[in-house]
């Protein structure tokens, strides 16, 4: 797992602005699993959160990671399922060193190195302060003492002054007093004005404190909102504020066209005075921030792949560089098949066999087979009683009027929009794809459609494309794909295991070259993988789909046989030089 501090640096020597985001644990799994997802919109923007932070249950206990608490956990799915570097809350009021001790081994033994030293807010039932941890700089000194360099420590600022202290000159020492035990930089409660932030900072450098420090952004989201900025910062609203918001208090839309406004113009204000980064307190409610942003052009940064999919942050997943291209859509489901694996090799697809691979338990994700409302999935998909109705699905998620499948659970790629018209075409027809790539022959690893890996490199790929077919349609199209010899490589199967297949071994379907390094072949076709993603494949029509009618329903009764019949196919175009010709092949069957 990345250290803050060094991505923090990285960015400040670049000197390129970053944004960071904070959120907190829902108290009820729906919240959870919503918030999964709101995360995961940041996280596959092009201009993703240099981190996130997670705060530190209200709610739960202090004592038992795996207990109460959920901030660990949360913690833990973040980094692994969103792919992004985590910072943990962290609050020791009312904790001994025996119970932040197992909180930190806990947090170290999965990965998560990066800490926000809290002493914590008083607490609201009857409970005992704790004797070994009275200040927040006893938590930083007892982390360093504990774990030396392994965690990367940040501490908040108060840029009004802390409600505990009294006198300005004594709130800037002691926050000196925690960096010079070990913080490694500063996040500052919220603040109204650009100006007050800076001339807080000048005072920090005044006594000392050289640390990097990022500016914490409050927008006003609504006028309930405002009150709570009150509350939290511990000085009152400014009139000005204040006289703006009054008339439109039972605006709800005004208030956050008034909020993304004074957000944006504080934020340019900090950026042209050399802040290198903001940290958004988000309320666990994006729309307001993505605004912001938006207007302060972080979503219009040109940002490379580095590998046609995310990879996890954590230290053990950064040695994986290939992965099987049937799980493009659907990445999480991946990681945590694969989770359990002891190594990720380089140059090759590692061993299918392993029993982490084929286990099918843990695919759904983020308890959406549990979670998922079939009413929200209704809108979408409808009642359909013909195959026709089923094509209709498709087409309509192609047109960008859903917003899912069941395969797929994110944005069409940029580069399926090289061949949309003819994927169209397929799904109207009844060949429903959920996967699919162009063929690529050469193109620069910048560019902002195809391009991954490091500057100044070269990118291939062959064309691919994965959908369901009708059993009568098998057979025509075998014997179209022979006629063509080695030019494709196909695989097909059902439910029962009827396989056809003139793939032998593992084949790269994607690979770069770049200046000082070895060919990188990141995604692959292989048949043993495609035997188990099979199982997943499948089942999906059943758990995520048929599952939202009722027993008896002719939407039912439709899934589960396409379910029972259907065959998966995958067809590779290994001439990646010429025009690819799948969709011609296909069109071939249709019209015989």
């Amino acid at each position: 797992m990345s250290s803050i501090i060094n991505l923090i640096n990285d960015k400040i020597t670049a000197n390129e602005p970053f944004y960071s985001l904070e959120f907190f644990p829902p108290r009820t799994e729906d919240g959870t699993v919503n918030l999964y997802s709101r995360i995961d919109r940041f996280a596959v923007q092009q201009c993703p959160p240099l981190f996130v932070d997670v705060t530190w249950s209200a709610g739960g206990a202090t004592t038992k990671p795996k207990g109460p608490n959920p901030t660990p956990g949360i913690v833990r799915q973040v980094q692994e399922f969103c792919c992004l570097t985590t910072n943990m809350h962290l609050t020791c009021n009312v904790a001994s060193k025996d119970q932040i001790r197992e909180i930190l081994k806990y947090a170290k033994n999965n990965n998560i190195r990066n800490i926000l030293a809290l002493r914590g807010d008083p607490p609201t039932l009857q409970t005992e302060l704790s004797d070994d941890f009275v200040h927040g700089v006893d938590l930083v000194r007892f982390i360093r003492q504990e774990f030396g360099d392994y965690f990367c420590i940040s501490v908040a600022g108060y840029p009004y002054g802390h409600p505990d202290c009294a006198i300005d000159t004594d709130n800037l020492l002691h926050l000196k007093e925690k960096v010079d035990a070990g913080a490694d930089f500063i996040v500052s409660q919220l603040f109204f004005h650009a100006e007050d932030f800076l001339k807080w900072v000048q005072d920090c450098r005044a006594v000392g404190i050289t640390c990097p420090i990022l500016p914490g952004i409050l927008p006003i989201q609504g006028y309930a909102s405002l009150r709570n900025m009150n509350k939290m910062s511990g000085v009152g609203v400014p009139e000005s504020i204040i006289k703006e918001v009054e008339p439109i208090k039972d605006d709800d839309a005004a208030i956050k066209e008034f909020g993304v406004k004074v957000a944006t113009e504080m934020c340019q204000k900090l950026l042209a005075a050399g802040t290198p980064g903001l940290h958004f307190y988000t309320l666990n409610q994006e729309v307001v921030t993505l605004r912001i942003l938006r207007n302060l052009n972080f979503w219009k940064k040109t940002v490379i792949r580095e590998f046609p999919w995310k990879r996890p942050p954590g230290e053990k997943r950064r040695k994986e560089e290939v992965r099987p291209i049937y799980w493009s859509n659907r990445s999480k489901s991946y990681v945590a098949r694969t989770e359990d694996w002891d190594d990720y090799p380089n140059g090759r697809w590692g061993d299918s066999s392993t029993p982490a691979f084929g286990d099918l338990t843990d695919y759904h994700i983020f308890l959406h087979q549990n979670r998922d409302k079939p009413e929200e999935k209704k809108k979408m998909w409808g009642n359909p009683v013909t195959v026709e109705d089923i094509s209709s699905v498709f087409v309509s998620f192609l047109e960008g009027k859903i917003k899912e499948l069941p395969w797929i659970t994110t944005e069409i790629s940029t580069e399926t929009k090289r061949i949309k018209q003819d994927l169209l075409d397929l799904n109207k027809a009844g060949y429903w794809t959920i996967n699919s790539q162009p063929a690529v022959n050469g193109a620069p690893s910048s560019d902002m459609e195809v391009g991954w890996g490091p500057s100044g490199g070269l990118v291939y790929q062959k064309a691919y494309l994965e959908f369901f077919c009708s059993p009568e349609r098998i057979t025509p199209l075998l014997k179209i794909l022979e006629k063509y010899g080695k030019r494709f490589n196909y695989q097909f199967i059902n439910l029962q295991g009827d396989y056809h297949t003139n793939l032998e071994n593992a084949m790269a379907v994607t690979w770069g070259i770049f200046p000082g390094k070895q060919v990188v072949q990141p995604t692959i076709v292989d048949p043993v993988s495609f035997k188990v993603w099979k199982d997943e494949a499948l089942c999906l029509w059943i758990s995520k789909w048929a599952s939202i009618y009722s027993d008896g329903s002719p939407s039912k009764e439709l899934i589960t046989k396409i379910y029972n019949s259907y065959y998966l196919v995958n067809i590779v175009d290994n001439n990646f030089i010429e025009k690819e010709i799948i969709f011609d092949i296909l069109k071939e069957v249709i019209n015989n």
